[in-house]
């Protein structure tokens, strides 16, 4: 059986993240047991997420445990296999990244086909990351034809889908935030956004609002911070704010002052609400079927930003903190 390299934490980061806090270490690799299958990773998914699980605090997914393999979303090709239904040659998808091989159960593995899709797909616009999309745009912001939306990490993997499928919903306007001249122009030319701005720019309100004179009915929330306020006090009369993620504190070390405009909120009977892309699974097959139609006639785009080998893993973690990715940022092993 091969060997297999593997990315594990070794210290708990204080602040943005260190590479000392983690080491590269090689294992044995072993057959398969019973109701188990042996998968050789060829892409594996960085996120936002994973920042939170190497701290040791409660939340919605176990902390990362010190001196083991991390955790995140794969695609690979199955090489053994001792589960019904499963065969040498399979492509899977499962959450045993940051390694080379992974030992995985079978019954938490889902087979895709390659035929469909490229791979990589299975990690992003057709995974966790469109339905994450998807879901929190239709169901929990409850976007109606006709709103304005205001998208913020606009050109990442979530945010850039989010506003498509609110343009082919019908949107009345879109307006995303990225953190780059470059990724404004792609949403605007590429993604179809009506306007976009560089949040490095100027005060997030002030370019919200020469963006949006008219205000916006729908916050897509994938950072927090400034554009959460900003967002506040744009929005329209019970608007509605779905928040996914908060990048921008998740290296703080002190805690975040929240916005300063919460009044809006009582007055302008706005409603905030986080959600979990897997409190929503039962979309999954409606999600798959609805993008994989825009996917299939040219309707709906998407970037991916690769880096090569299981080497440079957390290179490609750190970038994605820093924002240099465009679309999803994945590993190609």
């Amino acid at each position: 059986m091969p060997k297999s390299r593997e990315w594990h934490l070794v210290a708990r980061p204080h602040g943005w993240p260190k590479p000392e806090d983690f080491a590269l270490r090689e294992t044995a690799v072993g057959e398969p047991g019973p109701g188990r299958l042996l998968v050789r990773n060829e892409y594996v998914s960085v996120d936002p997420y994973m920042r939170g699980r190497m701290n040791d605090a409660k939340s919605y997914a176990a902390p990362f445990e010190l001196d083991r393999p991390m955790q995140g979303g794969a695609v690979g090709e199955v090489v053994a296999s001792n589960a019904e239904g499963f065969a040498p040659g399979d492509h899977v998808l499962h959450f045993d990244g940051w390694r080379e091989y992974a030992q995985v159960n079978a019954k938490s593995t889902v087979k895709v086909d390659p035929s469909l899709a490229p791979l990589s797909t299975y990690l992003g616009v057709l995974g966790m990351t469109g339905l994450t999309a998807y879901a929190g745009l239709l169901r929990v912001a409850a976007f109606k034809e006709g709103e304005a939306v205001f998208v913020s990490g606009a050109a990442g993997a979530v945010g850039s889908q989010v506003g498509q499928i609110a343009k082919l919903k019908g949107a009345s306007r879109v307006i995303g935030s990225a953190g780059s001249d470059e990724k404004v122009k792609l949403l605007v030319e590429e993604y179809g956004f009506d306007a976009a701005f560089n949040y490095k720019n100027g005060p997030v309100a002030e370019q919200l609002a020469a963006a949006a004179p008219d205000g916006i009915d729908v916050y897509f929330d994938n950072v927090g911070g400034e554009h959460l306020e900003a967002a506040i006090g744009a929005l329209n009369m019970r608007g509605r704010i779905a928040i996914c993620g908060l990048i921008a504190q998740y290296n703080a070390t002190e805690p975040t002052p929240g916005p300063h405009n919460m009044a809006k909120v009582l007055q302008n009977r706005l409603r905030i609400e986080g959600f979990l892309v897997g409190d929503h699974y039962d979309l999954q097959p409606q999600f798959v079927q609805e993008v994989g139609g825009w996917l299939a006639e040219g309707k709906l785009h998407y970037r991916e930003t690769v880096v090569e080998g299981i080497e440079n893993n957390l290179e490609a973690f750190f970038g994605l903190l820093r924002g240099e990715n465009t679309g999803k940022m994945l590993v190609k092993l």
